[in-house]
């Protein structure tokens, strides 16, 4: 099937007890919409519907889906519906609160806490790469408690980035869009085609890595970039790019006189290409960041496995 952009539902529509006011986003897997509920509480509503699979036509409810297709979007649909009971078992001030999952339309839906604020992308944009040390801290220090939280119900997220943080008016950040989220912990699960962001995505998530590859470490490369990105006021380097060619200028070098030494090589040590060199554990991580850790990993410690690693990610 030819990828086509999806007709999304219209405003006013009704879905069980939810009433569609307008869609927020439409990306290749999803649509998001802005509802309320039957008590008149707003309500963010995502519904799956991967263009490359399933196509929703201009007067039309149910999307055609084509034969070859069916299986896979049978397949993706479960491990949405999955997604969702998962995440509606955490409970966390950080993490974007699941309040009901469901099925109809032959797709499924997943309703979410309706947050106030603007994404950490938004932030960035505005500041121009002048944000603070003491901002980042405050963010990403609140982040981590929730991403803890997502570990430890063995579920990684795997698309983290600043345009999936949120940051309530509070300044509270919220790790939203769990769309990614569809590869657990668990050494038996299955392996989906991976989505990811490049420059935010680790090296092990490019070219259909191997399953075992993939851990805490992936998400911990993802929040070195973020943080990153926050200094640069951009995306750096896609991570596939420096396999190739590593021409990214680590955060102690770019920014020595503008934020502490001890947050520059936090950053630099999650950016590492080779995950045994990162952090293993967002407890790690905020060891590192609070200053707690003895000390940092040393790059190349365990250099007698990174060619073999890289190979396995290539």
């Amino acid at each position: 099937m030819t990828t086509q952009a999806n007709v999304p539902l219209p405003p006013g529509y009704q879905l069980e007890e939810y009433r569609i006011e307008r869609q927020l986003s439409l990306g290749g897997f999803s649509i998001v919409y802005l509802a309320t509920d039957d008590k008149g509480e707003l309500v963010v509503i995502k519904e799956y519907l991967p263009n490359s699979l399933a196509l929703r036509t201009a007067g039309h409810t149910l999307p055609s889906i084509a034969e070859e297709n069916a299986a896979t979007f049978r397949y993706g649909m479960k491990c949405f519906f999955e997604e969702g009971r998962a995440l509606a078992r955490i409970s966390h001030p950080n993490v974007v609160q699941v309040l009901n999952f469901f099925r109809a339309n032959e797709t499924v839906y997943m309703v979410m806490r309706y947050e106030r604020g603007r994404t950490l992308q938004e932030q960035i944009h505005l500041r121009k790469g002048e944000i603070r040390e003491g901002f980042i801290r405050a963010v990403f220090a609140r982040l981590l408690n929730g991403l803890r939280e997502v570990h430890a119900h063995k579920l990684l997220h795997l698309d983290i980035k600043p345009s999936n943080i949120y940051l309530r008016t509070d300044g509270q950040p919220v790790l939203i869009d769990f769309g990614a989220a569809r590869q657990t912990l668990q050494n038996d699960a299955p392996l989906l085609k991976p989505m990811y962001t490049p420059g935010f995505a680790a090296p092990e998530q490019y070219n259909n890595a191997r399953h075992e590859l993939l851990g805490p470490w992936t998400d911990i490369y993802s929040i070195g970039a973020s943080m990153y990105a926050c200094m640069a006021a951009t995306a750096p380097q896609a991570a596939d790019k420096r396999l190739e060619r590593d021409q990214l200028v680590p955060a102690i070098r770019r920014w020595p006189d503008k934020y502490s030494r001890q947050l520059l090589e936090t950053v630099d040590v999650c950016m590492r290409l080779n995950y045994l060199e990162r952090p293993q554990s967002v407890f790690a991580l905020q060891k590192m960041l609070t200053g707690k850790a003895r000390s940092l990993p040393k790059a190349g410690l365990l250099g007698g496995l990174r060619k073999r690693v890289l190979a396995l990610i290539k």
